[in-house]
């Protein structure tokens, strides 16, 4: 196990009938281990909690491919079930709804579940990828030296050779073209408090990853106070007696 690594107890809920021990979870670190950051492994954690379920926290970073490798992936989220392990944060939750059926729904029954996995890919290739280009360079000051300069290598070869610093360049002006791309959300939001209705479910999850993602790396505001995401943001931070906004990050 390599050095940096540290585990502990991933507190999602209080549920003393959860097979805490039975699960463990590898998440994204940098620096700091108690301050994961993938949008993935959040979608995750919220899952997790929303099942009243606790795992076991393994901080993982992004050199560290040997850790995950027997286990079939080269990415995180990786979740060991009795160490069997399930990869994919879709495959987790739908693992979960189906393994764990005495927790509350993720999902809210078939129907939910097939409009969510539209949402997951809403969710990858809007949120995350709407994001990512606003806040690119500031995810290495997160890293480790040697996880920063992979970071950088194998990010700046999908920009096509451009410089981290170059893609983010114009970002006060890209970011307004992104809150442009929530309007579909921001309409829905007017009419309910959650994604999922009256109360959040998986839905939610999947778009709150890339907002967690964000504040955990980034002190680049993306959303105006005003706005109804923003309001949106603000309560799934609070939810699970805080479970995100205790986690470290920045004031956005």
């Amino acid at each position: 196990m390599s050095p940096r690594r540290q585990s502990g107890l991933l507190r999602c809920a209080c549920n003393d009938g959860a097979p805490a021990m039975s699960l463990k979870l590898f998440e994204l670190v940098g620096t700091d281990a108690a301050r994961p950051f993938s949008p993935y492994c959040w979608r995750t954690r919220m899952a997790l909690a929303h099942k009243g379920l606790a795992a076991q926290s393994l901080p993982w970073r992004f050199t560290e491919k040997s850790a995950i490798a027997p286990h079939g992936s080269e990415k995180v989220p990786v979740l060991l079930h009795h160490d069997k392990p399930v990869v994919d944060s879709w495959t987790i939750a739908t693992y979960l709804e189906d393994n764990f059926p005495d927790g509350p729904s993720l999902f809210g029954g078939e129907g939910g579940r097939a409009m969510a996995r539209m949402l997951n890919a809403w969710g990858d290739i809007a949120i995350v990828g709407g994001i990512f280009p606003l806040i690119v360079a500031d995810i290495p000051k997160n890293l480790a030296e040697i996880d920063a300069a992979y970071f950088r290598t194998s990010r700046e070869a999908r920009f096509g050779g451009k410089s981290l610093e170059t893609v983010m360049a114009n970002r006060d002006t890209a970011v307004v073209a992104f809150r442009k791309s929530l309007e579909v959300m921001r309409q829905t939001l007017k009419k309910q408090p959650f994604i999922g209705g009256s109360a959040p479910n998986y839905a939610d999850y999947i778009v709150f990853g890339g907002f967690q993602w964000a504040r955990v790396t980034s002190p680049f505001k993306l959303l105006e106070a005003d706005d109804p995401v923003y309001a949106w943001r603000e309560k799934l931070l609070d939810a699970f007696d805080g479970m995100a906004r205790k986690s470290p990050g920045h004031a956005v």
